[in-house]
């Protein structure tokens, strides 16, 4: 059987960076949890488009490697002592929390980059490539179908047995109090609303202000510990 070709591109790097961090972090930081599980999907776009299963590879790149890099920015400023956005702050206040399971850190990443970032990276690739929040849609639904992979990783990984995941446990509620779906589909919403004010800086401003304050709020209730 025929390997594929290894393409270099921008995406490797964006990979390189996060198998670093996995490399370096203790296994139970609440940011090492979540950099594996999005390691893990960042390395499937990188093969889908080595084997060329994006229609606009072009796109695909430049989306994927936005988006990433929106997250790494969050962990440049905390590794220099200034404060990242506000939806990344719950994860890197409690990262070390004892009472925090590593189901919570998960969702509190995914959280944050999904319900913040990636809205603000299909607005980035848009400037990038010079077309329309409609002209990616393809490539966000293609990512978006690895994005919910990424939570049947989390829900396979990180859940406990039958047996502790009990219907009075605290977090059998958070399992169904937050949808990467419905998160998925609100912040391709928000992008379209970003674009269109575009030529209004300061709603746009303050849009994005609320935005990244309220997913915040909804990762600091994620994050609540949990007795034992």
């Amino acid at each position: 059987m025929p390997q594929r070709e290894q393409v270099l591109t921008p995406v490797d790097g964006v990979v390189s960076r996060m198998r670093a961090l996995d490399a370096a972090l203790p296994a139970r930081d609440g940011v090492a949890v979540f950099n594996r599980v999005y390691l893990t999907v960042t390395e499937a776009v990188d093969w889908r488009i080595d084997a060329g299963r994006f229609p606009d590879a072009r796109a695909a790149i430049a989306l994927d490697v936005r988006f990433a890099e929106r997250y790494l920015a969050a962990v440049d400023a905390v590794s220099r002592e200034r404060l990242p956005p506000a939806c990344w702050r719950p994860l890197f206040q409690f990262r070390r929390h004892p009472g925090v399971r590593p189901l919570q850190f998960a969702l509190a990443g995914v959280n944050a980059h999904i319900g913040h970032d990636l809205a603000l990276a299909v607005v980035d690739t848009c400037r990038t490539l010079t077309c329309e929040p409609v002209d990616l849609e393809d490539e966000f639904d293609q990512v978006g179908e690895l994005l919910l992979s990424m939570e049947d990783r989390i829900r396979e990984e990180l859940t406990p047995g039958p047996e502790l995941l009990r219907i009075a446990d605290p977090l059998t509620h958070l399992l169904g109090a937050w949808s990467l779906e419905r998160a998925r589909d609100a912040a391709w919403t928000a992008a379209r609303a970003l674009w269109a004010l575009r030529g209004l800086p300061d709603i746009a401003g303050e849009f994005t202000e609320r935005l990244d304050t309220a997913v915040g709020f909804a990762g600091r209730m994620l994050l609540t510990p949990l007795p034992d």
